[in-house]
């Protein structure tokens, strides 16, 4: 487990060189974005994720709960990207997704 806080300043920019961060440790099988956006917008972080995985091209699963401000829209902008993004509706949720698309992906 890799834990990364981006902060509540967060911007696309910050959100993919914190997955870049991640994904430079070659042990990582899937990631697991959680977000409570209180101060931060989750459309924003939607935003940088999707940027971060086109940018790299990440090949692992990426699971991605979104809880707060405009998180249905971050929800719509993962769900239409074309990427391989898995939403998931609660923390339950995401963790049983993670679970299972990484054990599917090796």
């Amino acid at each position: 487990a890799n834990f990364l806080d981006v902060g509540g300043g967060a911007t696309k920019e910050r959100v993919a060189e914190a997955l870049k961060i991640i994904l430079s440790d070659s042990a990582v099988n899937a990631i697991l974005v959680n977000i409570f956006g209180g101060i931060v917008r989750c459309d924003l972080i939607a935003e940088g994720i999707i940027a971060a995985v086109a940018e790299v091209g990440i090949t692992i699963p990426v699971v991605v709960r979104l809880e707060g401000t405009r998180a249905e829209e971050g929800i719509k902008l993962l769900d239409n990207s074309g990427l391989n993004l898995i939403s998931a509706n609660n923390l339950t949720d995401a963790a049983a997704k993670v679970i299972e698309a990484e054990g599917a992906a090796k």
